[in-house]
């Protein structure tokens, strides 16, 4: 027995009327973007190129007049420092730990509220809340949280463990400790922005492929694996990078609950302690340009490792 291939066969003609749609489309989303686009450019181009060019001096707000031409002493000295590789891994440790708890509630909030059917708007609204309070009150207010004598975080774990817990335990006395409650007050405040996103990506999934998978017996973790997080492969990445290249630039958390103390100073903190601080311009410059060099480096990584074309994603 033979088997026939139903499947139609693309002519040239509709390859090509396929292909001068896409063209198209791309050129119509060229027009709209482009003024946008262009106006971004030279507003960020400006100051990123200064930036580099500061880099290249040994130049002191303070005493301008002895600046000096050094090129790349500046990024061989700050590559060479082992406080900017400690800070380099305090970004790294709290980018990791936030961005996977982040993902895990994320989704499992962004599933939720894809299934409810009322009241939908005044549960994402009601989600939104903690995203919508500033970062440096939410900071304040985790600080005190966890404070000996103001904060309630011992007291309740203290409770919570039937008096285990050390209810004067200092949760800011230490590298690891400082961590958690970092992490912590990004992960709260965060993480509806991540649920919006992954819903956004959840409304992309069609629903007869899943309905079709479970009656053929696939399993709830099947459907996920195999149905849903293929399809808003899309959304997945631009939550992932959007978090991640945010988190890569915390400064208000780290900066209102230790300031820099127990080796928790991020790299944006670095920038801001050279440049405002001690008022080193082209050490700071030097930083900043380093930090913004990461950022592009993690967003070639996740284009790369996701391979999505956003401009058909979606496209049914």
């Amino acid at each position: 027995m033979t088997t026939v291939d139903t499947k139609p066969e693309v002519t040239s003609a509709e390859a090509a009327h396929l292909s001068d749609r896409a063209k198209a489309e791309r050129n119509l989303g060229w027009k709209l973007a482009g003024p946008a686009f262009v106006i971004m450019l030279l507003v960020t181009l400006y100051p990123i190129c200064y930036a580099v060019y500061l880099s290249l001096f040994n130049y002191r707000l303070t005493d301008p007049s002895a600046r000096k031409l050094v090129w790349l002493q500046n990024y061989i000295t700050a590559l060479s420092d082992p406080l900017f590789w400690q800070a380099f891994g305090t970004t790294f440790a709290i980018v990791v730990i936030t961005l996977i708890v982040e993902l895990v509630l994320g989704m499992a909030i962004a599933m939720v509220m894809n299934k409810v059917v009322w009241p939908r708007r005044t549960l994402r609204t009601i989600v939104l809340i903690p995203y919508a309070i500033v970062t440096v009150v939410s900071a304040f207010s985790w600080k005190y949280a966890a404070q000996i004598d103001t904060g309630f975080f011992n007291h309740w774990l203290h409770t919570l463990t039937f008096g285990a817990w050390d209810e004067q335990f200092n949760w800011f006395g230490g590298w690891f400790s400082s961590i958690v409650i970092i992490c912590l007050s990004e992960i709260w405040k965060t993480t509806p922005f991540m649920s919006l996103l992954l819903l956004a990506g959840l409304a992309q999934v069609d629903s007869a492929q899943e309905e079709a998978a479970k009656v053929d017996g696939a399993t709830w973790w099947q459907r996920f694996t195999k149905v849903i997080l293929p399809n808003m492969k899309a959304a997945l990445m631009v939550a992932l990078l959007f978090r991640t290249l945010d988190a890569v630039r915390i400064y208000d958390n780290p900066y209102v609950m230790t300031g820099g103390a127990n080796k928790t100073t991020t790299l944006s903190m670095l920038v801001g302690t050279e440049t405002v601080s001690r008022v080193e311009i082209g050490m700071g410059s030097a930083l900043a340009v380093l930090l913004f060099v990461i950022v592009l480096i993690i967003a070639f990584i996740f284009v790369k490792l996701f391979k999505v074309d956003l401009t058909t994603s979606g496209r049914s």
